[in-house]
């Protein structure tokens, strides 16, 4: 007896496509619409730069769901013990790195980067507030840094999955 049925592997097939779109989607849509909106409307810098620290927080949110929906699916698809479904090495290692790089922005990076803002927004002096903002960039930089290399494993992710798609009986990695 099989033990998965069709609708179980479609539903979480869509569910990993559903969860990729949310979670690359989301990062382009921030980066490619919200942050130039929110500057360019904004009339001040605390204001935007608030802004932006909570639409981050809710974008968290969507790839902690989109991590759980991940690897919730691929142990799924590993159970299950379908050829047709088989979890690859390549499409786990990439997986597994952006988990850990998304774990290392949202619970260390980001957190630390919402405090160094309320400071520099406190801060009433200009050479404090000066000091409090470049804090908070030097932690904003290497935040960027691992959004950008997670949208290009995503989307590498992304690759992986429509070549199997396409070609079945090829390993990939």
């Amino acid at each position: 007896m099989r033990r998965v049925t069709y609708w179980g592997l479609l539903c979480c097939f869509t569910l990993e496509w559903l969860a990729l779109g949310v979670w690359i989607g989301g990062m382009v849509v921030l980066v490619g619409a919200v942050i130039p909106a929110v500057f360019n409307t904004f009339g001040g810098q605390d204001s935007g730069g608030l802004f932006l620290t909570r639409a981050f927080e809710g974008y968290h949110r969507f790839v902690i769901g989109a991590m759980v929906v991940l690897c919730g699916a691929s142990l799924y698809r590993w159970w299950s013990g379908e050829p047709v479904a088989a979890v690859e090495r390549g499409e786990m290692v990439v997986l597994a790195l952006m988990v850990v790089i998304a774990g290392v922005v949202i619970l260390a990076l980001h957190p630390q980067a919402a405090i160094l803002q309320a400071q520099a927004f406190a801060a009433q002096e200009e050479t404090a507030k000066k000091a409090a903002f470049e804090s908070l960039f030097r932690v904003l930089m290497p935040i960027r840094v691992l959004d950008i290399v997670n949208l290009l494993l995503g989307l590498f992710l992304i690759g992986l999955k429509s070549k199997r798609t396409l070609c079945p009986s090829r390993q990939i990695l």
